[in-house]
């Protein structure tokens, strides 16, 4: 920062600053402010206005817009009340803004028509991305532990009736017609057959 004007703490101004070079408030400024230079507001300054200037630093309170030709710096403690419109705005953890934010330093007005321009303006498609190539990769090796490990329960094999052979049989038994087939219920059956005749 180069040198310039100091506010010093417990000095109060009513009125409009102007002037060339820097300003380092420390005080109260109760108007606008407006310098060539940079601007530097203290933990204890005050400004009930706006502010503009080539670079902003702000650690105190502002009820105003601040508006810096390079950038707007909001540091810790800051409190910010009003618009910010810079090339490149930071602000510290611990601050606070209540206001809108432009980095692009054109009007709000022709900002928001540009965007809705924008909004309805057909949208290229997006180009195809050309085909990956399949890559096969080995499964990865289990891994061995030293310690034996509890056998798995084996699923219970379905027992399936094994055909008999077929035994000599007399002419009655080939006449005979099979047994019949019965298929078995699940559990609860009976009781809902019990509940329709009920």
């Amino acid at each position: 920062m180069s040198p310039g004007s100091v506010i010093g703490r417990g000095a109060v101004v009513r009125g409009n600053v102007r002037g060339e070079g820097s300003l380092e408030i420390l005080g109260r400024v109760e108007g606008d402010v407006n310098v060539s230079g940079d601007v530097v507001l203290g933990e204890s300054g005050v400004v009930r206005g706006n502010v503009s200037g080539v670079e902003l630093s702000i650690a105190g309170t502002v009820q105003g817009d601040l508006r810096g030709s390079q950038s707007v710096l909001l540091e810790r403690g800051a409190r910010v009340v009003g618009d910010l419109s810079a090339p490149r705005i930071g602000v510290a953890q611990g601050a606070l803004v209540r206001g809108t934010v432009r980095t692009d330093g054109e009007p709000a007005l022709a900002g928001a028509a540009r965007r809705g321009a924008q909004l309805h303006a057909p949208r290229p498609a997006p180009a195809a991305a050309p085909p990956k190539p399949f890559v096969v990769k080995e499964a990865p090796k289990p891994l061995v532990s030293e310690e034996p490990e509890a056998e798995a329960p084996k699923p219970e094999a379905k027992h399936e009736p094994k055909p008999e052979k077929e035994k000599e049989s007399s002419p009655r038994e080939r006449e005979r017609p099979p047994a019949p087939v019965v298929p078995a219920l699940g559990k609860g059956a009976k009781a809902k057959k019990k509940r329709r005749e009920a």
